[in-house]
């Protein structure tokens, strides 16, 4: 059984309903996933922080089992800052003003979004293989197109992808069950296989290309920062520091107060490396790290 002695229920936090797994106790920690996770991704790292933190790990809104809001021209419900409301909304529901956030991949720019939009109630941030997405594009080339072209497939309108990724979700995401238990690979399976949540996760990159995108130029332009200490994880076995360079550096353009620490790992690093993983955020979060 994942996730031991957490509650799984869904909170209507206004705009959306969430399905949200919480449990421990002590300071409060969100976890978010990422694309094209739930947040059984975290099945592993929540239980080894829960004797120090209440961990918080919501399906954010589009995924998993939470809602699935209906569109508009501009993507606008699957905006980052759609998806900040919601979590500071799960977060006082939960009896939570105050909070550290750490996200991961799509759940990164979630996080990273609700620290800009919210700092009265953001405490630390954690961001992990993920920059603003403001930086992705800007430094988009030929390598990044290669690497990444989904972005520009899943964007798609005219041609839109969920009807390919639909007909066969096992062979787009090809992904194995070796670092899952077997109800977390079954809650993965889950959504990829819900034709609405493919849907739900195209839109947060639709999302992505236009709104978030100008959310980070305002924010940019207008001099606005992340205001409380940030760490920057990224896995060693994935290409973020190789088409980058040092993600810290980046960082530091869009946060005052900037760690960084590289993980082991492939891209699923909750799922791949679970101990450095709950190692890290814990020790950036009680100051050890």
């Amino acid at each position: 059984m994942i996730f031991e002695g957490f509650t799984l229920e869904r909170i209507d936090v206004g705009e959306a309903e969430l399905r949200v797994r919480h449990g421990g106790s002590g300071p409060p920690l969100l976890l978010l996933h990422g694309h094209p996770r739930t947040h059984a991704t975290w099945h592993k790292v929540a239980p080894l922080l829960a004797d120090r933190y209440s961990v918080v790990c919501p399906d954010l809104r589009g995924y998993g089992g939470s809602s699935k809001p209906e569109t508009d021209a501009e993507h606008s419900p699957y905006s980052k800052r759609a998806m900040a409301r919601d979590l500071v909304a799960l977060m006082r529901a939960l009896g939570h003003t105050r909070f550290a956030v750490a996200g991961h991949d799509r759940g990164a720019l979630a996080a990273f979004r609700t620290a800009m939009d919210h700092p009265e109630a953001v405490t630390r941030l954690v961001v992990m293989d993920g920059l603003p997405v403001v930086e992705h594009l800007e430094r988009c080339d030929a390598r990044f197109a290669a690497a990444w072209w989904h972005w520009w497939f899943f964007a798609q309108e005219e041609k839109p992808a969920e009807r390919i990724i639909s007909a066969d979700p096992d062979a787009w995401y090809a992904t194995g069950a070796e670092h899952m238990e077997p109800e977390a690979w079954a809650d993965f399976q889950g959504a990829i296989h819900d034709p609405a949540t493919v849907r739900g996760m195209l839109e947060d990159y639709r999302a992505g290309l236009g709104i978030d995108r100008r959310h980070d130029e305002a924010d940019r332009a207008a001099g606005r920062r992340v205001r409380c200490p940030t760490l920057v994880m990224w896995s060693t076995l994935d290409d973020l520091e190789q088409l980058y360079g040092d993600p810290v550096a980046i960082w530091r353009d869009w946060a005052g107060d900037v760690e960084g620490t590289p993980i082991e790992s492939g891209h699923h690093m909750a799922e791949e490396a679970p101990a450095e993983v709950a190692a890290a955020i814990g020790g950036f979060l009680d100051g050890t790290g």
